[in-house]
């Protein structure tokens, strides 16, 4: 089996350049979809059932993306394909999802409970996840195809960097909007102007850095690929069909390790997207002046500490090719993580919550790079794409868990939203014990 050859900084760069797009993207819907659904008139002990869409479409979207794209290949690759048509649907959905409450639809309850308005919500948010998700996988499995496995780590540590630049300017897009005078509220039942201007912002920038990768990146053709990884031509143009069952069965161990690694983490974010907005409203001492209210306030500022989260992650994605042993960086980062997030618990000032949330961007930076490196280096032949694909269920299915249970264990901590950050820390913590349990090469 013929070696990938080393590639050079900006080769490695220029494969994973799109993601900074894909990711103002979801740091924009993870960020505002709490507080556009709260604006929409959403109860916050139901909250965390908004958040059950985006992973349940990407547990459904991703393994059929990958599975399709490994029998794909055309003059303009394999991969890229997916990722420019689900970069054009999200473009398409993020200029819908924050109108939901301009649209003249009803805001009397219809159904379930849910409004028409809050009904169209939904049904943009979910588009819109499936479109990123579309986007978003091919990036992680064009570093599988094509970097060898001594680069691998650095190529997804780029991949992080990447990432988390893109969720500091998503993150902080209505910040600075509503700094530079754009109007930071709305009537009842309406999102401001300051989110809506930053979805169409996010979403022009989005289709400019897809562009980009797709002008750069040349993907490796099915002789070259097959030689790379060890099989047959025929093979790597059309992988035996296989179902997904058969292949879980055949997942190599790294598949299930760190799956149950990604169980703990994923649920603790979740509880971060869900509730930092409830929690820093009711814990932190605001200074209120004119006719913003606490909440108001707090909206912006979730932006803002999600960006210090990402500038966290940004620093700490540069560290973790430092360490030696993969698994000494993983659990490291992630009881940082940890830390963080009980800690807010006893801060009472806006601005000491920069700390925290450096704190829980190593564990973001680490489980962006972490888990593809340990898994795509236990992993051969024509199925990278479907494995991929598969292995983001261990991503979604615990968001999915998460969202059912959220409810529930608000109740059990007195309805107090900033103590759902501190059983995220937990579950962190949960999560670096299992990393334990990983085996790698």
């Amino acid at each position: 089996m013929k070696q990938i050859p080393n590639k050079s900084f900006w080769s490695l760069w220029n494969i994973s350049f799109g993601f900074f797009g894909v990711q103002i993207a979801y740091a924009l819907q993870s960020a505002n979809i709490s507080s556009i659904f709260t604006a929409l008139g959403a109860d916050p002990h139901s909250l965390s059932f908004f958040w059950i869409l985006p992973p349940l479409m990407g547990m459904i979207v991703q393994p059929i993306i990958g599975t399709l794209s490994d029998k794909t290949w055309t003059r303009y690759g394999r991969r890229i394909p997916y990722l420019f048509v689900g970069a054009v649907l999200a473009v398409a959905v993020m200029c819908l999802l924050p109108n939901a409450g301009s649209l003249g639809l009803t805001t009397q309850v219809i159904l379930w409970g849910l409004s028409g308005t809050m009904i169209f919500g939904l049904f943009s948010l979910m588009f819109l996840d499936t479109s990123i998700n579309i986007a978003m996988q091919p990036f992680k499995m064009m570093v599988g195809d094509m970097v060898n496995e001594e680069q691998k780590a650095k190529a997804y540590s780029i991949q992080s960097f990447l990432c988390n630049a893109g969720s500091l300017v998503g993150f902080l897009f209505p910040y600075v909007l509503t700094y530079l005078g754009v109007k930071n509220t709305a009537p009842a039942g309406m999102v401001s102007d300051s989110v809506i201007f930053s979805f169409y912002a996010g979403s022009a920038i989005l289709i400019l850095c897809v562009i980009y990768t797709t002008a750069k990146v040349k993907e490796y053709p099915p002789e070259e690929y097959a030689e790379y990884h060890g099989i047959e031509k025929a093979e790597a143009e059309t992988p035996k069909s296989e179902s997904f069952i058969r292949l879980l069965a055949k997942a190599p161990s790294a598949f299930w390790t760190v799956g149950l690694v990604q169980f703990f983490c994923w649920a603790a974010f979740l509880y971060m997207w869900t509730y930092t907005h409830g929690a820093i409203t009711e814990n932190v001492n605001w200074t209120i002046t004119g006719e913003d209210t606490a909440s108001d306030i707090a909206k912006n500022w979730v932006g803002v500490l999600f960006a210090v989260q990402a500038v966290g992650s940004v620093i700490w994605a540069m560290v973790i090719p430092r360490f030696k042993s993969l698994k000494a960086s993983y659990i490291i980062s992630l009881l940082l993580g940890a830390a963080g997030f009980i800690s807010t618990l006893f801060i009472h000032d806006q601005y000491v919550l920069f700390i925290p949330f450096l704190l829980v961007g190593c564990a973001w930076a680490a489980m962006l790079a972490l888990p593809f490196t340990l898994l795509t280096n236990a992993l051969t032949g024509g199925n990278m794409g479907a494995y991929l694909g598969l292995f983001n269920c261990t991503i979604c299915l615990p968001q999915i868990a998460a969202a059912l249970c959220g409810g529930i264990i608000l109740h059990l901590v007195g309805s107090s939203q900033a103590m759902m950050l501190v059983v995220a820390g937990v579950l962190l913590i949960a999560g670096s014990v299992c990393v334990l349990l990983v085996k790698t090469k």
